[in-house]
């Protein structure tokens, strides 16, 4: 495997201009997630730069943008609230430790190369989550929005308190707040080619408040310590540590999440394939440095993404132009975001909880399927007043078992048990209609297609009740390609059944796989060797005439 992403000289004008251009969404998001979280403007600024930095060096998606994002920011945020809450001294620096080991997670997952599976979850359930995760967002840029601090409490506490909250609005903030939303929405298309909405929406907003208020009329970001960040070592508590592991799995997870499923949208983009487990293990390298120096966590950025390709980045190297312009202003001009209203920062965060949630599906579920409707529904139910793990478990859950019963259905409808040469179960040849025909009820043919696995089991055990008053049991296995456990122990039940009341059972067509299954359970001790065919006709014969008659059989 390759150390280092692929960078390249290749396009330098194109990566210069899309890392540029990346650095310009990203420095505005980066303080209105580092305020949102209540870790500091600053701490989204470290996770822009030092998950964005070890993320396009080690990274296997060429031209993902690494940063903060939504999704990331809410689960952290509901982190910091719970640690600070049970320890208020070092609840802070043990989220930070929280960051660390999801990074080390990451990391974990891509060494181990899970990360193909990583996003096998059932969209409903990935729908759910993430539009659960966007309401949280809004919610939670309720109160900065009227000018008001966030209560305690989370989503909960703000529903609680926002008749209060709605009283005491600060009309002042509230307007730029409103003002920051209709420049996201409202500016044409045209010109979000030359400069993002979101830094158009910072930059003059902001210069409007100071021009038309006294800076203590409205709360701003304040000073940015200048420089680079603390080494912070890591603070893990006994008393805590099972949410510590518990919170670092959910935030390494959503981080996974979260950056395959942009790499695959920059893969439809630049026409290349990403390296999911390379991928993994260079977002976990740059959370690990980012909870080490006081950073947010991240993950790849869509919106970031798909600008930096749009305007021409091709190569590692537009990721590591947008982290210099991103270290530049933390050294040299952290003072010019002093002055920026928080209001401003809430209206884009708040405009980014707006994106996140699943729109396109959610007007469509009900039609698609009432079923996964309500698996959806209900995750953001869970998601938004319960909890991110219980929702994602409870949702993986149902969604599986709905899988399995649907599995079941159609996996039943593979097994045929058959008696009656005329029966429309399966299409026999004249040869073989000739031969139930003869064997008079006596025969019960039981055919079973393609792969049996644990759905068929009930399938093949209900249909072991009519083997009784047989004289043979002629199981089909022409077509099967794969034979499960589950079901090759009911198979197993069935043929035992007839051995121990002294009838025949004969096997048809049985593959090697089937075969192997068979053997190692130890039915071929009950089954002689003469009585395994090649086809079904042969087995028919068998059964019907016994050994004088199989000469015939394949005519």
């Amino acid at each position: 495997m390759q150390l280092f992403n692929e960078i390249n000289l290749r396009n330098v004008r194109g990566d210069v201009f899309g890392g540029i251009t990346a650095a310009v969404i990203a420095l505005p998001m980066a303080l209105a997630f580092g305020v949102a979280s209540g870790a500091g403007a600053e701490a989204g600024l470290y996770g822009a730069i030092l998950v964005g930095l070890f993320a396009a060096l080690f990274g296997g998606s060429p031209c993902l943008m690494s940063e903060p994002t939504g999704p990331m920011t809410v689960v952290f945020t509901a982190v910091i609230a719970k640690l600070i809450a049970s320890d208020p001294v070092n609840g802070m620096a043990m989220a930070f430790t929280v960051v660390i080991l999801a990074g080390l997670f990451q990391i974990l997952l891509g060494v181990l190369r899970l990360g193909k599976y990583v996003t096998l979850m059932p969209y409903t359930v990935v729908s759910g989550f993430m539009s659960g995760i966007g309401i949280i967002l809004i919610i939670l840029q309720l109160a900065p929005s009227l000018g008001e601090p966030v209560p305690a409490g989370g989503v909960i506490g703000v529903l609680q308190n926002l008749p209060e909250l709605v009283a005491g609005i600060q009309p002042p903030e509230t307007l730029l707040a409103g003002a920051t939303l209709a420049i996201l929405f409202l500016m044409p298309a045209r010109l979000t080619r030359y400069i993002p909405a979101q830094l158009a929406a910072l930059v003059v907003v902001t210069l409007a408040s100071l021009v038309l208020l006294d800076l203590d009329d409205v709360r701003r970001i304040g000073e940015i310590a200048t420089g680079l960040p603390e080494f912070r070592l890591p603070v893990f508590s006994i008393d805590q540590w099972q949410i510590i592991f518990v919170d670092a799995i959910v935030l390494g997870v959503l981080g996974c999440i979260d950056a395959l499923l942009t790499s695959v949208v920059a893969d439809s983009l630049t026409r290349q394939e990403h390296n999911s487990d390379k991928e993994l293990v260079g977002q976990g390298i740059g959370n690990v440095m980012s909870g080490l120096f006081g950073g947010l966590p991240g993950a790849g950025a869509t919106m970031g993404t798909v600008v930096a390709i749009q305007a021409g980045a091709r190569s590692a190297l537009a990721g590591l132009v947008r982290v210099a312009i991103l270290i530049v202003v933390v050294l040299w001009a952290a003072g010019l975001t002093a002055v920026v209203p928080l209001a401003v920062l809430a209206g884009i965060a708040l405009k980014v909880g707006i994106n996140i949630i699943d729109w396109g599906f959610l007007k469509r579920a009900h039609r698609i399927s009432p079923k996964g409707s309500m698996i959806t529904y209900g995750v953001i139910l869970l998601t938004v007043f319960v909890d991110l793990i219980v929702a994602v478990g409870i949702g993986l859950f149902v969604a599986n078992v709905m899988t399995v019963m649907r599995l079941s259905e159609l996996q039943a409808a593979d097994v045929k048990a058959v008696t009656d040469p005329e029966s429309p179960d399966i299409e026999l040849t004249p040869y073989e209609k000739d031969m139930l025909q003869e064997a008079g009820n006596k025969v019960l043919l039981l055919s079973m297609r393609g792969s049996i696995i644990f759905g068929a089991s009930r399938a093949i055990s209900r249909k072991n009740s009519e083997v009784e008053g047989r004289e043979a049991l002629v199981v089909d296995m022409t077509d099967m390609k794969h034979l499960g456990v589950s079901s090759a122990l009911a198979l197993e039940q069935a043929i035992l059944d007839m051995v121990r009341a002294g009838k025949a059972v004969y096997v048809a067509g049985a593959g090697e796989q089937p075969r192997k299954r068979m053997e190692n359970l130890g039915l071929l001790e009950h089954i002689p060797p003469r009585h395994f065919q090649d086809n079904r006709a042969n087995a028919l014969q068998l059964a019907v005439f016994g050994p004088a008659g199989t000469a015939n059989a394949d005519v």
